[in-house]
């Protein structure tokens, strides 16, 4: 396959060969791209990964009249580090609530507080074992991602699926719960 007109017709049309092609045409742009918007060569691997995936899988979208394949491919690279990097703020954002739930032993143990520990604690326990330790790992030892991965012998993906998922249920057990940072202060309730 020698032409990019080849490689596009030949890529709408479904053929494996060149979905290897373009991947080692345009792999090493696509990797940069990532890695210059994440900060992160796995990170940036991952989303690479993500990047032809999608792009394989959504082949018929490309017109080959509207721009290159290599255009084409970074904007879906560029798409989905966005949505990487949104998904790591709002983990971020549900961490801090969860360690700002979780008090250090020698602040004062309001009943509260002492409730927020009892539904944190209660939650932990019915999530499945793997995705249990990956967030005691992650919040009591304070391990990153990979030291995880490194600990459990997990992939750096399913660590991260794992604590996402994780903290997606604790956040649901928040909200339904009335544990929700702030909920309490609302004042008092009126009687009808």
């Amino acid at each position: 396959m020698s032409s990019d007109d080849e490689l596009a017709e030949r890529w709408r049309d479904g053929d494996e060969k060149a979905l290897r092609t373009a991947y080692d045409r345009h792999g090493a742009a696509v990797l940069y791209l990532a890695q210059r918007l994440l900060g992160n060569r796995a990170d940036a691997e991952d989303v690479t990964q993500v990047t032809f995936v999608a792009a394989w899988t959504s082949r018929d979208m490309f017109d080959p009249r509207r721009g290159t394949m290599l255009g084409w491919l970074l904007g879906i690279a560029r798409r989905k580090a966005v949505d990487r990097l949104r998904s790591a703020a709002r983990d971020d954002r549900a961490t801090e609530t969860v360690r700002a739930h979780l008090a250090p032993p020698d602040e004062p143990q309001t009943p509260d507080r002492i409730v927020d520990r009892l539904v944190v604690a209660d939650e932990l326990g019915r999530l499945p074992d793997e995705q249990r330790r990956t967030l005691e790992l992650a919040f009591f030892d304070d391990l990153t991602h990979p030291q995880i991965a490194a600990v459990t012998g997990l992939p750096l993906g399913t660590v991260k699926s794992h604590i996402r998922r994780g903290m997606a249920n604790l956040r649901r057990r928040w909200e339904v719960d009335g544990a929700a940072f702030g909920s309490r202060s609302a004042g008092p309730s009126r009687a009808l």
